[in-house]
């Protein structure tokens, strides 16, 4: 069977999964379950009243789904009269978000609500999203209205003068409270560290010689019940929806922020900052080199180019993988697998470490401060039938009580208060809290809804429970609290220890790149380059002739015009800066 029929069956079977979801959806019971196994009084569960309206929302990204029933999506229905039921793209199905998308509009099958990643352009070309900019103007939503500045809004109209969606990550309230590293970085189970008298490791070099160590005295390990297992020191994702996983680290490398898709230098002239390509450095020969050298060793997963998101992440929740390079989003659900079974504890926590190419040099792999995604995000399809609810329950979103309802839960059962109105919670709870089978029975993060960060509107908390300054301590796994002790650190940022500066006006770069389409010469050039690395840095890895394999690979490289895409890069970097 090829390629091309097995891929047309999978975008099909996606097809279906969906529609059968919206039934489900639309069927659903206004009642909230009130069997004796809830955990929730049912005094604390109010039924939703009649009239609810059932939306549906399909994400792109694989994530955990909830319960039908699931307790807090009731209670936040009751308050917003509005259900909405969530599905994602299975991390198993090999298809790409563009092609998702693509699915969803050749056979109508638009959800009401969608996030569409990567293939917001194509919905937006598609003409099947409802324009903000009346519902914003309208004064009717004043959160959504005050979410972002004028200016800021005014970033995510398209060519058409419109705005069609709202990205809802990376956005602060009152003052940070970042503890967490969501960006990616070289990752490395606190276990390793500490064998090694947690070491200073700054370089590539450095970190793999460790994993090295580590696995060659530890090859295996006994979980919580007793059983032995064979460890993996390194692995990584090559897949089509996570291939940054291997493919981005060379700028991280040679010291440059999270650009995505081009590294930029404003040193040699600040009046005149310029594109850079990181695929062609000497940086990037020498980190493919380096993995090359790992594979044949046996340190580099031997499963890396075929392993699904899902095997991935299941090989993580069991902590058999001693260490990865990946942005924390795209592994942090295996944080609660490993405290659900105890693996957090036997020091399976992963460590993020700033690495760079040579020592001395400055990394930037942290990001301070909120970064502007305007190329994807929440929008309404015009499949909607009530688009005013729609938009009134992307308000609510936004209302502190309704926040805190996602995100830290039902006040006396997921959470306490004390005698001066600060949020917390006790062993008993954290743990209640990180059982899957609780999350998805009861928890209702709407996770890819308008959020923030920060502080609440009482100024005494956290929006996020991990980012509560006590909370975020209490809940540290103890060989994960012992690293930051003795490197000296209070947070995962500290353990990177990237340098502290403001974000450059255009910053972040892949906000443009990622709303890239074929339309453009530069467009169809970035396709193109990306269809050749996803081809040829499995087989550099893999190779048994790393030099002349490298230089075919440059050779086809060149063959897809990058020149036209830099270019492109280079033009909206201009407008960018001009700003």
């Amino acid at each position: 069977m090829t390629e091309r029929i097995i891929k047309k069956i999978i975008i099909t079977g996606l097809s279906m999964i969906f529609i059968m979801g919206s039934l489900v959806a639309c069927g659903q019971d206004n009642k909230v379950n009130t069997d004796t196994g809830n955990s929730v009084p049912y005094e604390m569960r109010p039924p939703a009243p009649d009239g609810i309206t059932s939306f549906t929302f399909f994400g792109v990204k694989p994530r955990p789904e909830i319960n039908d029933n699931n307790e807090v999506r009731e209670i936040i229905a009751g308050k917003t009269g509005v259900r909405v039921m969530e599905s994602w793209l299975s991390g198993q199905s090999g298809v790409s978000e563009e092609e998702a998308v693509e699915s969803l509009i050749a056979n109508s099958d638009l959800p009401d609500m969608i996030d569409g990643g990567d293939g917001c352009p194509i919905l937006y070309e598609a003409g099947v999203l409802v324009p903000w900019d009346e519902y914003l103007e309208s004064g009717n939503y004043p959160n959504l209205s005050a979410y972002y500045t004028e200016d800021e809004w005014n970033e995510f109209r398209q060519e058409d003068g419109h705005i069609y969606w709202c990205n809802v990550f990376q956005k602060t309230k009152g003052a940070s409270t970042e503890t967490m590293h969501n960006d990616e970085a070289f990752w490395i189970q606190a276990r390793v560290l500490e064998w090694a008298s947690y070491p200073k490791i700054e370089t590539l070099d450095e970190y793999f010689d460790l994993l090295e160590r580590y696995y060659k005295a530890n090859p295996t390990d006994i979980d919580p019940e007793g059983n032995e297992r064979k460890l993996i020191p390194y692995t990584c994702l090559s897949d089509k929806g996570h291939f940054f996983c291997i493919e981005n680290a060379p700028q991280f490398l040679d010291g440059y922020p999270n650009d995505g898709t081009v590294m930029v230098d404003h040193t040699t002239d600040p009046e005149n900052p310029q594109i850079l390509d990181y695929n062609t450095t000497e940086t990037a020969k020498r980190y493919f080199e380096k993995l090359n050298e790992e594979y044949k060793k046996g340190i580099l997963d031997p499963q890396f180019a075929t392993q699904n998101y899902d095997e991935y992440l299941g090989k993580l929740s069991d902590g058999v993988v001693l260490g990865m390079c990946d942005q924390y989003w795209n592994f942090q659900d295996t944080v609660d697998a490993q405290r659900q079974y105890g693996l957090d504890k036997l020091g399976c926590g992963y460590i993020p470490l700033g690495l760079t190419i040579d020592k001395g040099m400055e990394n930037r792999w942290h990001t301070y401060g909120d970064t502007m995604n305007v190329s994807s995000g929440i929008a309404v399809t015009t499949a909607c039938a009530d688009p005013e609810l729609a938009f009134s329950f992307l308000n609510a979103m936004l209302d502190q009580d309704i926040h805190n309802l996602r995100f830290w839960g039902v006040e006396g059962v997921d959470y306490l208060v004390d005698e001066d109105g600060v949020f917390y919670r006790t062993d008993e709870i954290r743990a209640m809290v990180g059982d899957d089978a609780y999350r998805k029975k009861h928890l209702c993060a709407y996770g890819y809804m308008p959020q923030y960060g920060g502080t609440s509107d009482d100024g005494k908390n956290a929006n996020f429970p991990n980012e509560q300054p006590s909370e975020f301590l209490e809940s540290l796994p103890q060989p994960v609290a012992k690293c930051f002790e003795e490197y000296g650190v209070k947070s995962y940022p500290g353990m990177i220890a990237s340098v502290v500066e403001e974000n450059q006006a255009w910053f972040p770069m892949w906000s443009y790149s990622n709303s890239m389409t074929r339309a453009t010469k530069g467009g169809a050039a970035f396709e193109k380059m990306n269809e050749v690395k996803r081809q040829w840095l499995p087989m550099l890895v893999m190779s048994n002739d790393f030099e002349n394999d490298w230089e075919d690979y440059m050779k086809d490289y060149e063959k897809c015009d990058p020149q036209a895409f830099l270019d492109e890069m280079q033009a909206e970097l201009n407008r960018r800066a001009a700003q």
